[in-house]
């Protein structure tokens, strides 16, 4: 009987055809070093190459390689979610598929690991992605760390070494919107960051757009944080204190004799500009209306349509 893997990765595929068999093969490399067992994860994301077919002959050529392949496009954080479901190991690697994330770094984030470290998070000192993904990644971070309360780096991302405790209590979190750098954010444990180095993408383009980074922002902040509402009330707030003073000077004003005819400008402003907050408000609290309906529905977060290798205890 084969024993149980000590280390499991789980690599969330999209558009990386090209990719995988490099990527496996080093990964067995690396892996190899730690003398120990393995297995490896791969997720297709309903991948629109032919990233499952490559998966599958990897799959039949080595039992040690695991692949699941999603019904559709899921997402990669629900990706990732599905192989962390699934995995053996006493230690969890998440990495990309695209060779960013080198396999050789495993090994240094491992030996890490044996310091005492339930997390340890891969630091993308010197990124060798273009300047102007750079840039939108860094506001990103800056503003989903102040909205969910968070301390969120622009240098990492998935790749990191996760102990199983850790990896059992981001399961154990039944949110519905999953995004992986937040979860292990949130759930805390002794973590640390080391600087890894980075590769450029050597095929295909970042999935990722500004939509996407939007949407996924927006998403992740309805679901670990109530701030957007409370900045919303705190303008409101402000707004209401600062009509309650210009009521005041208004009123002196008027005792005084100094208000002849009020302004026609002044009063379509003051109606646009506070019908805009409430509608602003109204959208705000329906978002949030709206992501506890999708909880109430609850529906799988993701959905297997075939698969390799799977263990059949871990299987649906």
């Amino acid at each position: 009987m084969k024993s149980k893997p000590y280390i499991s990765v789980v690599i969330p595929v999209y558009k990386c055809e090209k990719c995988l068999v490099e990527l496996c093969k080093r990964l067995k490399q690396a892996l190899g070093k730690l003398n120990k067992e393995f297995e490896i994860i791969f997720i297709n994301d309903a991948s629109p190459d032919n990233a499952w077919q490559v998966i599958t002959e990897l799959g039949e050529k080595d039992k040690r390689v695991t692949g699941i392949c999603l019904s559709r496009n899921f997402g990669q954080h629900y990706a990732i979610a599905a192989g962390l479901e699934r995995v053996s190991g006493e230690w969890i690697v998440v990495m990309d598929c695209d060779l960013q994330d080198q396999p050789e770094e495993i090994i240094n984030l491992h030996q890490k690991a044996m310091e005492g470290y339930d997390i340890v998070l891969a630091q993308r000192i010197n990124r060798k992605d273009i300047w102007f993904k750079k840039i939108i990644s860094k506001i990103f971070y800056k503003v989903l760390g102040y909205l969910t309360k968070t301390k969120q780096d622009s240098k990492v991302a998935n790749f990191g070494v996760f102990n199983k405790k850790v990896i059992q209590v981001i399961l154990n979190m039944k949110d519905s919107i999953r995004y992986f750098p937040t979860m292990v954010r949130w759930v805390g444990f002794k973590t640390i960051q080391i600087s890894v180095s980075h590769a450029p993408r050597e095929n295909g383009s970042s999935s990722y757009t500004i939509r996407m980074m939007l949407k996924l922002g927006i998403n992740t902040v309805l679901s670990f944080s109530e701030k957007p509402l409370v900045l919303v009330a705190i303008f409101g707030l402000i707004i209401s204190a600062f009509s309650f003073i210009i009521g005041i000077v208004y009123i002196i004003k008027y005792f005084l004799g100094d208000i002849e005819v009020l302004g026609f400008a002044t009063i379509i402003i003051s109606i646009s500009f506070l019908s805009g907050m409430i509608i602003l408000v109204l959208g705000i609290i329906g978002l949030y209306i709206g992501k506890i309906f999708e909880n109430v529905k609850n529906r799988p977060t993701y959905i297997i349509s075939e698969s390799i290798n799977l263990k059949k205890e871990n299987n649906e």
